[in-house]
């Protein structure tokens, strides 16, 4: 089941950057020689609307908020790019042991739909900062994660998908333990607060022509 690994890797990357899963894949394939890439990917018009799309989210992905945005609306895109990828890696497979190919596009739909769910927390969690320049670093750092991945899932398959998935176990700690954060903030500001009004409540003067209570 050599081409398990590919689609494992080609999924997690996909929740990244789809577009840039299917221009690498169909470049791989169409001029590295890669034979495990399908022959779909390879077709021009296919090249040639993943390069434009993959632009408009290398700009779009570096704007504070606007990548939330969109990360939203690839909510549902970056999963069936991800399962679509499986399918047709499955099927132009000629391994004998290899997924079917409603199997392959589960996982791969299914490791983007984590990937992107990933990304996306933490990526609002970036937006945080009031400065642009992080969000920049974030964004060129998975774009270099999602090509290194992608070439290494081609050469080195098992290799890639042991790095993937490391990778998204830390990143799925990592949206944890912003989580625990933010609730642990959210909780003392809640306290403060409340602490404040009972301040305020507790020196607060007894109003003219109120009976007084002992």
């Amino acid at each position: 089941m050599t081409i398990v690994p590919l689609i494992f890797t080609s999924g997690l990357a996909s929740g990244i950057n789809a577009y840039a899963v299917v221009l690498l894949l169909g470049l791989l394939g169409r001029f590295g020689g890669a034979d495990s890439v399908p022959p779909a990917l390879e077709r021009t018009d296919v090249l040639i609307a993943a390069a434009v799309l993959f632009l408009l989210e290398a700009v779009a992905d570096k704007i504070p908020y606007v990548d939330t945005v969109w990360d939203a609306v690839h909510t549902v895109i970056r999963p069936i790019a991800g399962a679509t990828v499986g399918a047709l890696i499955a099927a132009a497979s000629t391994d004998p042991g290899s997924l079917g190919e409603v199997a392959a596009g589960a996982m791969g739909g299914t490791t983007a739909l984590v990937s992107h769910l990933v990304k996306a927390s933490l990526r609002m969690a970036v937006n945080t900062s009031p400065e642009p320049a992080s969000n920049i670093v974030v964004s060129l750092a998975e774009d270099i994660s999602v090509a290194g991945l992608v070439t290494l899932a081609i050469f080195h398959p098992w290799l890639a998908a042991s790095i993937s998935a490391v990778l998204l176990l830390v990143g799925i700690l990592l949206v944890w333990f912003a989580i625990n954060r933010i609730r642990a903030f959210r909780a003392r500001r809640r306290e403060r607060r409340a602490a404040r009004a009972a301040r305020a409540a507790a020196g607060r003067p007894v109003a003219e022509g109120a009976p007084y209570r002992t």
